[in-house]
């Protein structure tokens, strides 16, 4: 009679603590879709309202640029100021972010093709490309610089005269590279037209290769293919080795935005963001913590 009564009071006990812990999850996951409901969509567009139904924001980000998008290999885990900004878009969303690693050749691709919504990947703003794509207020100013092997003696732009440099396919490195060397008279340019250059074409003074991802030109450089490796200056910090420098000067001011399809409705909800995220000191705070100030 004493083990059932023991048996019976377990029993409770176990229910009770079962029935606590149910009651736990359920105000948890009440939490959070009190979160989700609370977010007002009534001023949205049905755009943005598409991408809240569907429960995801589709970003395309960088995956080895430490500081602004990079992706742990072993835990596969993204990081930095980039991958920062699309999570506190998703969350004023109301929705989980999903990345997609892209690069300079691939970006415009998959944000023409529907198959991401926006890019946060150091995508420079330029006039030119502000013709087929938005872009937010920008949220980082950076420079473009060249990186070098220190045997090879080249230290400023006057000595990459007949050189061959890498540079990333669809980036504007090659042109601002260009643009430096005319303005610092170590070539003439009198063929250089901004509209119509192209990197794989240029033989005047300074020749360029194009790949398809930074890692791959890092490697060139080592095996001596390229002379020279040049891009923003915060992507080749992690090329950076103790046999390699960067050359004196620094040039061609790179502001990254926030880009969206041209005439997105998700356009103007992206500009809010950046621009309070500004104002309040939130991406300041951000380049402090992935050491970018």
């Amino acid at each position: 009679m004493r083990r059932k009564i023991i048996a019976v009071a377990l029993s409770v006990m176990m229910g009770a603590m079962a029935f606590a812990g149910c009651g736990s999850s359920s105000k948890k996951e009440e939490a959070k879709q009190a979160d989700v409901k609370a977010v007002d969509t009534s001023k949205w567009s049905k755009e943005v309202k598409k991408i809240v139904e569907r429960g995801v924001l589709r970003v395309g980000v960088k995956n080895a640029v430490v500081g602004f998008g990079y992706q742990d290999p072993v835990t596969n885990e993204y990081s930095g100021m980039e991958i920062s900004l699309a999570q506190k878009i998703a969350d004023n969303l109301g929705v989980k972010v999903e990345y997609t690693a892209v690069t300079a050749a691939t970006r415009t691709e998959l944000l023409d093709s529907g198959d991401i919504d926006c890019v946060l990947a150091t995508f420079t703003i330029t006039d030119e490309r502000k013709k087929s794509w938005d872009f937010s207020t920008p949220y980082y100013t950076d420079y473009v610089t060249v990186l070098v092997e220190k045997a090879k003696n080249i230290k400023t732009v006057a000595d990459l005269k007949d050189k061959k440099v890498g540079v990333s396919s669809g980036s504007t490195s090659a042109k601002a590279l260009v643009k430096q060397m005319i303005e610092k008279k170590v070539i003439a340019g009198d063929s250089f037209d901004e509209e119509k250059f192209d990197p794989a074409t240029w033989k005047e003074g300074v020749t360029f290769q194009q790949y398809d991802d930074y890692p791959t030109i890092s490697t060139a450089l080592s095996a001596g293919e390229v002379d020279a490796f040049c891009v923003d200056k915060s992507i080749l910090a992690i090329y950076l080795t103790d046999s390699r420098s960067y050359i004196e000067d620094k040039f061609s001011p790179q502001e990254y935005g926030v880009a969206t399809k041209k005439g997105s409705e998700l356009s103007a909800a992206v500009e809010d963001y950046i621009k309070g995220w500004l104002a309040d000191g939130t991406i300041d705070k951000l380049m402090e913590e992935n050491k970018l100030k």
